[in-house]
């Protein structure tokens, strides 16, 4: 198991918004690699030490196995292996509401939603979310059913696919593109990322490889550049090179598929309903967002305590909302940034429950 499944963003930071309690009981909704849950874990256990009666306890939420696996096997093993403060939950978060009635949980302390992609799929190339990478067109978070990539490119109609691509991937070029996907899987099925960077790029997968092809004995791994295939010997991972021009859009693209897929704007909606009535008074919710989709959204409820957005006011002009808001969208230092790239584009919200006034 590779040691760097995933390096969490602004984990201090994450931490002391949570205000962790004595005895409190957390949920950690995004697990992924373990790092947030495991500090939240050794707080709960050290804050727990000034009473008598430790009952603090964290569930973790991650609906990919890999997740699991990754904590009994990885550097976090230790931590997380036969430890009765911890259950992990195998499931979308969205089911957040079902989980804590099945364990008995009424209220909770706190709870960290990461809502950031682990390495691990983006680095993992047969589970097909990067572009990188040669590989099918998968990108389910949860492998063990529901419509892959492939189904929706070719099964979507024109209208809906244009649809997916500018609402999700924020894409100018929405339209045509869903026009090119259409035109392409009328006479070939569209079933691996190479297959879409080359509708993306405007380009037939033969063109790739028309400009010239170097082969060595026993290879089996293309590499696809601008000019050419080249194939090497060794590796077993094929690279998929990019023009540095096109990869904003390739990102985009493969955002928005990947949020089709694993329908995440809308576990996001039924998760942030659950968090607001599971979170007792003084009870706090963080949560690290990294595109604009997200962070809207969770900016709106945790401001109006609506997923609409809506301010509502009383009589005496007042805001009726659950939430006070105490971090309105911190961003990664410079240093952080430096050593974990990808924790650039990660902002983080906190609220702290209030007694409602609605």
């Amino acid at each position: 198991m590779n040691e760097i499944y995933h390096i969490p963003a602004m984990l201090r930071e994450t931490i002391q918004g949570l205000n962790i309690q004595p005895n409190g009981l957390y949920v950690d909704v995004t697990f992924g690699g373990g790092g947030h849950s495991r500090a939240i874990l050794e707080a709960v256990l050290k804050s727990s030490e000034v009473q008598e009666f430790r009952g603090g306890k964290l569930y973790s939420f991650d609906q990919d196995m890999d997740a699991y696996h990754n904590a009994m096997e990885g550097v976090n093993a230790e931590v997380f292996n036969n430890n009765e403060h911890w259950q992990f939950v195998h499931s979308n978060f969205r089911y957040l509401r079902n989980f804590m009635d099945y364990y008995g949980v009424e209220q909770i302390d706190g709870l960290l939603a990461d809502l950031g992609v682990s390495f691990h799929h983006f680095d993992c190339p047969e589970r097909g979310f990067s572009f990188r990478y040669s590989a099918p067109l998968d990108m389910r978070m949860n492998q063990t059913g529901g419509k892959t990539a492939a189904d929706i490119l070719n099964t979507y109609s024109e209208e809906e696919l244009a649809r997916v691509l500018y609402i999700y991937g924020e894409l100018k070029t929405a339209k045509p593109l869903a026009k090119r996907i259409i035109k392409t899987r009328e006479t070939n099925p569209i079933a691996r990322t190479e297959d879409l960077v080359s509708i993306v790029l405007g380009k037939k997968v033969q063109e790739f490889r028309s400009s010239g092809v170097q082969e060595f004995r026993g290879s089996g791994v293309q590499e696809v550049r601008g000019s050419g295939v080249q194939e090497f010997r060794g590796s077993g991972v094929q690279e998929l090179d990019v023009p540095a021009a096109a990869k904003k859009d390739m990102a985009k693209v493969f955002q928005a598929l990947r949020i089709e897929v694993n329908d995440e704007m809308g576990a996001l909606r039924e998760m942030l309903l659950a968090a607001k009535d599971l979170l007792k008074p003084g009870g706090r919710i963080a949560i690290l967002t990294y595109h604009s989709l997200e962070d809207r959204i969770v900016k709106n409820f945790l401001r109006s305590g609506n997923l609409e957005g809506t301010i509502e006011k009383d009589f005496y002009g007042n805001i009726l909302t659950p939430f006070k808001v105490l971090e309105k969208g911190l961003t990664a230092s410079a240093e952080e940034v430096e050593q974990n790239p990808r924790a650039r584009s990660a902002k983080l919200r906190v609220a702290e429950k209030i007694e409602s006034n609605k």
